[in-house]
C-alpha cells in the first residue's frame, strides 16, 4: 500500500498500518470547515486555512479545557448538516488512505453531530431535524463509500460521554441497531472508556477493567505508576491505544518524549498500537507519531511491524475479517506468519 507524504520526506514506516484510536470530530479538514461554513452562511472568526488552523490547533502542551475549547471553533459548522456529516466521514477515509492505513476504527459521539432528539442541543445550535440515529447512518454511508473509493477498511466506535449520562442508553441502542452496518464497539469517553475501550487515570483503570470489562485501554500511560495493576494488564495482554503526540499536547505525559511511558511499554513488550487521537487539533498525521517514537524512543521497522500486528489482533473486526487483515499485514511485512515477531 503506497503512502503519500505531504512534506517531501519519505514516510517513517511505509508499510500498511492499523489505527484504532482517532476521533472523527478531531480529524476534519480545515478547508472542509471553511467550505461548509460558506455554504451554510456561517460566519467564522477566520476565513483562510492558515488563520483558522491557528484557532483550531495546539502546538504546545495545553490544559484539557484549552484542548476541548478548540472544538467550539468549528463543530457548529458541521453538526446538524447531513451533507457535511457524510462528507467528513468520506474524507476521513481518504486521509487515512494517504497515510498508508489498511484498517481504521474511528470513534465519535452521534449526539455531538445532531441537532434534534438530543438534550441539550450541542454547540449552541438551533433545533433542526438531524437525530443521533441519522448521524450514525450518515457516517456509516460516508465510511462505506470511502472504503470502496480508497480501499481502506473503516469501522466506527460510538461514544457515550461521561458528562452526558442521559445520552448513553441511546448510544447502546444505536450500537445494537448498527452492529452489522459498520459499528463495531462502544466507548465511554471522558475519564474512562468501554467491545469496550477505556481512558483511565491509573486508579480508574481498575474500574475500567473490572467493572466495565474494557477490552482495550485508550492511552493508559499512568498505569505504569501502579505496578500491581500494570503487571496484571501485561499478564492479561491488555491492548493500550497509545497516542504520543496527543499525550504531550494534552499534558497527559511529560513533554520530554525520552521520558514517555511508551518506552516502558516497549521494553516490557506490552501490547499497544500507535494512533493520532485528534490530528486536526494537533496539526499532525499518523506519520508524525511514528516519526516521534522513532526519533525519541528508538523504534525500528520491526517494532512498527509488531505493534501493527498487535493492533490488528486487538481490532473489533469479526474473526474472518481480522484474519484477512492479519494476512494482508503478514504479506506486506514479508512474514510467513506471526511466529516471526
Amino acid at each position: 500500500m503506497a503512502e503519500h507524504c505531504t512534506n517531501d520526506r519519505p514516510p517513517t514506516f511505509s508499510k500498511p498500518k492499523v489505527e484504532l484510536h482517532v476521533h472523527l470530530d478531531g480529524a476534519i479538514r480545515i478547508d472542509t470547515i471553511l467550505d461548509v461554513a460558506k455554504q451554510r452562511g456561517i460566519l467564522l472568526p477566520a476565513d483562510t486555512v492558515a488563520a483558522l488552523k491557528g484557532l483550531c490547533t495546539v502546538s504546545e502542551p495545553a490544559t484539557l479545557t484549552e484542548f476541548l475549547g478548540k472544538f467550539n471553533q468549528y463543530m457548529h459548522v458541521i453538526a446538524g448538516d447531513r451533507k457535511a456529516i457524510k462528507r467528513i466521514a468520506y474524507e476521513f477515509v481518504e486521509a487515512k488512505a494517504k497515510e498508508g492505513v489498511a484498517y481504521v476504527e474511528v470513534r465519535y459521539s452521534p449526539h455531538f453531530l445532531a441537532n434534534s432528539g438530543v438534550e441539550p442541543i450541542p454547540w449552541d445550535q438551533k433545533e433542526g431535524d438531524v437525530t443521533p440515529d441519522e448521524v450514525v447512518r450518515l457516517v456509516n454511508e460516508g465510511l462505506s463509500e470511502g472504503e470502496k473509493a480508497f480501499k481502506v477498511k473503516a469501522r466506527s466506535i460510538l461514544c457515550c460521554m461521561r458528562h452526558m449520562p442521559n445520552w448513553s442508553m441511546e448510544v447502546v441502542e444505536l450500537c445494537k441497531k448498527y452492529r452489522n452496518d459498520g459499528v463495531v464497539a462502544i466507548d465511554l469517553a471522558g475519564d474512562e472508556s468501554m467491545n469496550c475501550v477505556a481512558y483511565p487515570g491509573h486508579r480508574n483503570a481498575y474500574e475500567a477493567v473490572d467493572v466495565l470489562k474494557a477490552e482495550r485501554i485508550g492511552h493508559g500511560y499512568h498505569t505504569v505508576e501502579d505496578q500491581a495493576l500494570y503487571r496484571r494488564l501485561l499478564e492479561d495482554n491488555m491492548h493500550f491505544e497509545i497516542c504520543p503526540v496527543s499525550s504531550k499536547l494534552t499534558g497527559a505525559c511529560d513533554p520530554d518524549f525520552t521520558k514517555h511511558p511508551l518506552i516502558t511499554f516497549k521494553k516490557d513488550k506490552a501490547n499497544y498500537s500507535l494512533n493520532t487521537d485528534d490530528p486536526l487539533i494537533f496539526n499532525s498525521t499518523l506519520d508524525t507519531d511514528y516519526a516521534t517514537v522513532q526519533k525519541y524512543m528508538g523504534f525500528t521497522d520491526e517494532d512498527f511491524k509488531r505493534l501493527n500486528i498487535n493492533a490488528a489482533q486487538a481490532s473489533f473486526l469479526p474473526e474472518k475479517e481480522k484474519k484477512d487483515l492479519l494476512n494482508l499485514l503478514y504479506n506486506a511485512y514479508d512474514m510467513v506468519d506471526s511466529t516471526e515477531l
